[in-house]
């Protein structure tokens, strides 16, 4: 096989490997019941009229399975946090006790879980659909290949192997899917 064939297939595997960091990333932060610190990832604040990730100003811990616990590093940065969470339709809660806020992560109902699973699977089709891109962009560039003397046959044998590349990251996303779907099913 051509070098340069070689050089589009690690290519390939390398932007798939971050195509599934990026879906397990995006599925992370869909919640299954227990509280983890990652349900408030995207969730911004006002900072002094600056939009400031959460976690650059305070701690967020989770002393228990249901329960978030927000420790911003500067006391007046509470209101702000407050206000940020009850705006990021994350149906939460927040009770300020004038030194850290408390988030009570509700139980999830059978409705509720059904529309996460909705959203998992979304977001599981969206990283199917980024791998499939990459093979479409990876197959053009090999089909480019033949300009600089690469054979009918090397082109055939590296979209072969694009492929299985292909086939096996959409696996793994699958079976991340399936285990982040058990995970929220699981009362």
């Amino acid at each position: 096989m051509s070098e340069l064939i070689k050089k589009q297939l690690n290519d390939a595997k390398s932007l798939m490997e971050k195509a599934i960091a990026h879906t397990d990333n995006e599925l992370s932060k869909i919640r299954a019941g227990k509280a983890s610190p990652a349900m408030l990832d995207g969730l911004v604040v006002d900072y002094y009229g600056t939009p400031t990730p959460l976690t650059q100003i305070g701690n967020v811990n989770t002393p228990d399975a249901r329960t978030l616990v927000i420790q911003p590093w500067e006391k007046s940065l509470l209101g702000p946090i407050e206000k940020a969470i009850k705006e990021s339709n994350l149906g939460f809660n927040p009770q300020n006790d004038g030194v850290i806020i408390r988030i009570n992560v509700p139980p999830l109902t059978e409705e509720r879980r059904r529309d996460l699973v909705k959203k998992l699977k979304a977001e599981a089709e969206g990283g199917k659909v980024a791998i499939r891109n990459i093979r479409k962009d990876i197959n053009d560039k090999i089909k480019k290949l033949k300009s600089e003397g690469v054979s009918e046959d090397e082109m055939k044998v590296g979209e072969a192997d694009v492929q299985k590349l292909t086939d096996g990251y959409i696996v793994k996303v699958d079976q991340l899917s399936e285990a982040k779907e058990k995970d929220i099913m699981t009362v």
